[in-house]
């Protein structure tokens, strides 16, 4: 027998300041996720930017091992362009549709 899930304990639990009910609007449950999603990209980027840093630290001079540093590096500071890209056609849409629902993510358009 499946156990009934309770969602009021899963929201209160994972997402303590967002107060979903039956009539939440999608932009109110992508406010209060889409922060913690951006902090998870840019810890993970910073991660990836610093081992490429360390594989190239440790590389001995060997050209294959920098290279693949260099490649590591690189593609951190690309997905480092793609998040802050994302972040701000986030923002831009929440302006456009006039969200109220996005954690406070719309606050540099609203002065």
């Amino acid at each position: 027998m499946l156990a009934q899930l309770d969602l009021n304990s899963i929201q209160t639990n994972g997402l303590p300041d967002a107060t979903f009910g039956p009539d939440s609007k999608l932009a109110d449950i992508m406010g209060a996720v889409l922060p913690y999603i951006f902090g998870a990209a840019g810890i993970a980027l910073l991660i990836y930017l610093v081992m490429g840093g360390l594989q190239m630290m440790t590389s001995r001079g060997d050209p294959k091992a920098i290279q693949g540093a260099q490649g590591k590096i690189t593609n951190a500071l690309i997905g480092f362009v793609i998040v802050i890209t994302a972040f701000l056609v986030v923002q831009l849409l929440a302006q456009i549709f006039k969200s109220t629902g996005t954690g406070g993510f719309g606050e540099p358009f609203n002065k």
